[in-house]
């Protein structure tokens, strides 16, 4: 099998996207206890967060954001390690989060 495209996703994500066979159910029942949102708001919130048009952000912090729901600066910097964002930017994004 051949890779065609690889695009990350938010746990609720990979949940809407799991089958019926008993190895997928697994793996719905194990990401639900970790997935904060339905699916639908998991992809609102990711289309909103790349709105920003933040260059420093890319789509794999946006789907760290939309998985965790930091609450304040100090979570969101745990998530996104490797890029420094100024407090502009961090108010953005918690603004965001904020609305789910």
């Amino acid at each position: 099998m051949a890779i065609i495209e690889s695009k990350p996703l938010t746990l609720a994500e990979v949940s809407d996207l799991a089958g019926d066979t008993d190895r997928e159910r697994d793996i719905k029942i194990f990401i639900k206890k970790f997935s904060k949102m339905p699916v639908n708001k998991a992809i609102a919130m990711r289309e909103e967060l790349g709105k920003l048009d933040l260059l420093k952000l890319k789509e794999e912090h946006i789907v760290k954001i939309v998985d965790f729901m930091p609450e304040d600066a100090s979570d969101l910097n745990k998530i996104i390690v490797d890029v420094s964002l100024d407090q502009e930017e961090v108010n953005k994004i918690l603004d965001v989060v904020k609305k789910y």
